[in-house]
């Protein structure tokens, strides 16, 4: 039985990373596309509450057989509020009214087990974390038609431990999980998103809410998600349009 399973598998077995050069040579463009997140990786993540893999974006190259040099450009992708499934530390979690708000307008339950996503504010700890660990490009924001109508937003920019502020991700996960977050509040809208394709149609509290990401990371959004389609997106620029010679990540 194995040995006919082998056979039907063999058209499709390969070497991966020859494939890929030789797609370079031809000047085509190649796009990696990682699942999971930076907090979950094996070596970068809040471990043990880690999957097995390394999902950051060094992930491309050890996945497929590339080079580093090879990719021209990281995209991440990230909710305009943070998430998190299962155990693990969690500074800006919620557990009033407003996570399960976000819990039921994100519709946060995981797409294979069913089981609710933990919701919180936006934490920039983390995710500068995330911008420094892959090298990150620029980033795309998710969702942000889940945050409307709320009166008020809040923005994790550091924590603090024992009278300390922390402006980095500490590497202890007993600090992390004492941590207290420090929040900035930003002014919330009214106006439905849902749907919308220009920036310019954003509203101003969404758009000094979204420039203040950019502030904060030092990394530029190229894209914004305004619902659950495909079509529900606002490009601010295309990720994609780079040197034929490398590789988006």
């Amino acid at each position: 039985d194995y040995q006919a399973y082998g056979e039907r598998l063999r058209p499709h077995i390969t070497d991966v990373g020859l494939v890929l050069d030789r797609a370079f040579a031809r000047e085509k463009r190649v796009l990696f596309e990682g699942a999971q997140g930076t907090h979950l990786d094996v070596d970068f993540g809040t471990y043990p509450y880690v999957t097995s893999s390394s999902s950051c974006s060094g992930g491309a190259c050890t996945g497929s057989g590339v080079g580093p040099t090879t990719i021209s450009g990281v995209l991440g992708v990230t909710k305009a509020y943070t998430t998190r499934v299962g155990g693990g530390p969690f500074p800006t979690e919620l557990s009033d009214e407003m996570g399960q708000q976000l819990m039921q307008r994100g519709n946060e339950y995981g797409s294979t087990t069913g089981r609710a996503r933990r919701c919180g504010w936006l934490d920039m700890v983390l995710l500068r974390y995330a911008v420094r660990i892959n090298g990150l490009t620029s980033l795309a924001i998710t969702k942000l038609d889940v945050l409307d109508g709320c009166k008020e937003l809040k923005i994790c920019t550091g924590y603090r431990y024992q009278g300390k502020l922390h402006k980095e991700m500490p590497g202890d996960l007993q600090v992390l999980a004492g941590c207290e977050p420090v929040y900035e509040r930003w002014s919330g809208w009214t106006t439905d998103t849902t749907g919308l394709k220009s920036y310019r149609s954003l509203p101003p509290a969404a758009k000094r809410y979204l420039s203040r990401i950019e502030e904060l990371t030092g990394c530029r959004i190229d894209m914004i998600s305004t619902g659950s389609k495909r079509e529900d997106t606002i490009v601010v620029r295309n990720p994609l349009i780079r040197s034929r010679k490398r590789v988006t990540a």
